[in-house]
């Protein structure tokens, strides 16, 4: 399964390795990449609960615009 989060508030290489490592830490995650320029992270894994995806990311610091 493949999700992808269009997540507000990064501007830098910090940023991008904060909501990868977030988002990492969850169960369920095979594999995250985030791209600073279009401001998504795809996640893959076998179980991608939204809620603590979001969740993650907000807790890092940073907005979830949407999950597709």
């Amino acid at each position: 399964m493949k999700k992808t989060l269009s997540v507000e508030g990064m501007s830098c290489n910090h940023c991008v390795n904060h909501v990868k490592n977030a988002l990492a830490d969850l169960s369920g995650i095979a594999s995250v990449m985030v791209d600073l320029a279009t401001k998504t992270a795809v996640v893959e894994g076998e179980s991608l609960d939204d809620a603590a995806m979001r969740a993650a990311v907000i807790d890092a610091g940073y907005e979830v615009v949407s999950i597709a």
